[in-house]
């Protein structure tokens, strides 16, 4: 990669650690069933995870030679979309509260990462911000920054699975998730700042 590790790592942190649809579907599977029972879906997430996202940097590579302009706007989009996503988290309050009734199994990870629309979008994003026109046509550039994005989430989503109880008892109280939102939203906004001046 032509671009250092580093950037890549303040970029995905607020993303993968904030509360959101997969952080809350393995907390809540955590609470309820431990974290050993939640091996088999996280693994099945995450090959989804970076099967998929491989796929989506190699079509990137083909895009970028042939039209560098896209390229532009699109990095320009995602630092306003960043900063759009910074803002809404500075404005939710208590996340809501979510239970599986059974312990998640590879399919139903699967599922979950295959249905999340949120995903794709992060993942063009990431790959408009960090895959620089040098690195076009280079399978190790991609690959990297797949690798890095899914072991990222995984990390992120062991940290909330073994914290589940804890996390689902603190985040109840409005003013607990306000806070916590506040200083993600912060880290976004910064980061949307750094994409754009970049």
């Amino acid at each position: 990669m032509s671009t250092s590790i580093l950037p890549l790592i303040v970029f995905l942190f607020p993303l993968a650690y904030s509360p959101g649809p997969g952080n809350m579907f393995f907390a809540a599977n955590g609470a309820r069933f431990g974290l050993r029972a939640t091996i088999s879906a996280s693994a099945g997430y995450h090959v989804a995870t970076w099967v998929v996202t491989a796929a989506i940097g190699l079509g990137f590579l083909a895009a970028i030679d042939r039209f560098p302009a896209l390229f532009a706007g699109l990095k320009i989009a995602g630092g306003l979309y960043v900063l759009w996503i910074a803002w809404r988290l500075f404005q939710s309050g208590a996340m809501d509260q979510d239970s599986a009734a059974r312990p998640a199994g590879p399919v139903d990870g699967a599922v979950l990462f295959l249905l999340n629309p949120k995903a794709y979008v992060i993942i063009a994003l990431m790959f408009t911000q960090f895959l620089g026109a040098g690195d076009a046509g280079k399978l190790g550039a991609v690959l990297g920054i797949t690798t890095v994005f899914t072991l990222n989430n995984l990390i992120a989503f062991t940290i909330w699975t073994w914290a589940g109880d804890a996390l689902s008892r603190r985040f109840r109280s409005q003013g607990g998730a306000r806070r916590l939102n506040a200083g993600f939203s912060a880290i976004l906004a910064g980061v949307a700042l750094w994409m754009l001046l970049s």
